[in-house]
């Protein structure tokens, strides 16, 4: 791919490079396809690491979350070998950017969220029982950043057709978006989508970690309200409460009112919003 070629790669390293985060990786990774191949008979070691589609009912095994990303295909080397082919070349760019300690917190980040993307989709989907495993999404998030860093950079597709960095981004997100609408296959194109969303939307924040975490969490507590809302705010259920409920709720509603005229209405978390709808609907209802 010409990468030493490049001006911002050619850095002194001595004859005894430091020992990066990439490296680090892709050693865990080739290490524990190793271990499932010798072990395969007695313990199926990928198949303890990967990544349930019921997880979501057995959350005490979250741990699934990180692990699925260091498993691969015990049946064929190819899954694993493009995955850390694709980690080599464009994962040392970034963490030389952004730092290896900083590198490792993105990377195991977007492993974690690229599984809540695939999960998250088998509940709109169904599918709880397929599994996850591979670094894919990781990888699209690694991508993602790269390409920010170096849109333009050529890269060559499959060694052979030269194009820039961007074009590569694009082709791999129509692949999937398309691979994603229409189903089917062995392919976990939800995780890819959610690894290059994560990658592209740390870039943006200035790969400042905890920036990006504040607002997929907003993003996701308004998700789940707007469900529970689905659930709760149908026909006569907000009409009466029990004396204590019907208490406590006007105590809220008065706070939030008292945010509001302190603050304004911009203060408010997407919860305090959720409130005001639920007494306003309430008293909707007792006027009819």
């Amino acid at each position: 791919m010409g990468f030493q070629d490049r001006g911002y790669y050619r850095r002194e390293e001595g004859f005894a490079p430091e020992w990066s985060a990439v490296m680090t990786i892709i050693v865990a990774n080739v290490a524990l396809w190793v271990a499932n191949l010798l072990a395969a008979g007695e313990f199926p070691i990928t198949s303890f690491l990967a990544l349930k589609g019921d997880l979501f009912s057995r959350p005490w095994e979250c741990w699934q979350l990180i692990t699925y990303g260091f498993a691969h295909d015990p049946t064929s080397p190819w899954h694993l070998v493009f995955n850390m082919l694709a980690i080599w070349f464009f994962g040392r760019e970034v963490e030389y950017v952004i730092g290896r300690g900083r590198f490792l917190r993105f990377y195991f980040s977007s492993i974690v969220i690229a599984g809540l993307a695939w999960l998250l989709s088998l509940q709109i989907g169904g599918g709880p029982q397929a599994v996850l495993i591979g670094a894919s999404g990781g990888v699209m998030a690694v991508l993602a950043v790269f390409i920010w860093f170096y849109p333009r950079q050529t890269v060559l597709i499959w060694g052979i057709l030269p194009v820039p960095a961007w074009a590569l981004g694009v082709l791999y997100f129509v692949s999937d978006l398309q691979g994603a609408t229409h189903g089917g296959g062995n392919v976990a194109h939800m995780a890819h989508i959610g690894g290059l969303a994560f990658g592209l939307l740390y870039a943006w924040q200035g790969h400042n970690l905890s920036s990006v975490t504040e607002q997929l969490g907003e993003t996701f507590s308004r998700w789940t309200a707007s469900r529970r809302g689905m659930k709760i705010y149908r026909g006569e259920d907000d009409r009466f409460l029990d004396p204590a409920e019907e208490v406590s709720l006007q105590a809220e509603v008065d706070r939030i009112l008292e945010k509001i005229s302190r603050s304004g209405e911009a203060s408010l978390t997407s919860k305090e919003r959720d409130t005001l709808t639920r007494e306003s609907r309430r008293i909707k209802q007792r006027r009819q």
